[in-house]
């Protein structure tokens, strides 16, 4: 099962069953890999944290774990790249299509993009591993990299 995903994403900004309370938390141990690997500049944590309580990111997928895409100005990012976590127990974002709602998140793919084809590409390759029910249960069960590997190719 292959969407090209495991392409965009940096083996050691991949975060397995992270024990992140809230989605800033999640969001910050993200960002601090992407900056660690020189992805994004120390001012992206923030950006993200700001853009992400005006401009909700959080996508319904009727499931007990769904997904949030986090990103924000290119500005903040020196080359493009993504980070993967997920999550013991679901932490709340707020419903991209309705920010009043709450959902609860499993999986959280933070976009670090500063070239509209490669976003494009990117968002591309996350909504296909989004859209598959299988991917997803086989990214909750993941524990190691190589199980990654096998459910993202």
């Amino acid at each position: 099962m292959s969407h090209g995903l495991m392409q965009l994403l940096d083996p050691e900004a991949i975060v397995l069953g992270s024990d992140a309370s809230t989605n800033e938390e999640i969001i910050r141990i993200l960002a601090g890999r992407l900056e660690a690997l020189g992805y994004v500049k120390s001012s992206y944590a923030d950006a993200v944290v700001r853009r992400e309580m005006t401009i909700p990111t959080g996508l319904p997928l009727e499931r007990a774990d769904n997904v949030a895409v986090p990103h924000t100005d290119p500005e903040h990012v020196l080359k493009p790249g993504i980070a993967m976590g997920t999550l013991k127990r679901p932490v709340i974002f707020a419903n991209m299509e309705d920010p009043d709602e709450k959902l609860p998140v499993g999986f959280v793919f933070l976009l670090a993009i500063n070239d509209k084809d490669k976003q494009i590409e990117a968002l591309q390759s996350v909504m296909a591993t989004i859209q598959n029910p299988e991917a997803l249960d086989g990214l909750r069960s993941a524990r190691t990299l190589d199980d990654v590997r096998a459910v993202l190719g």
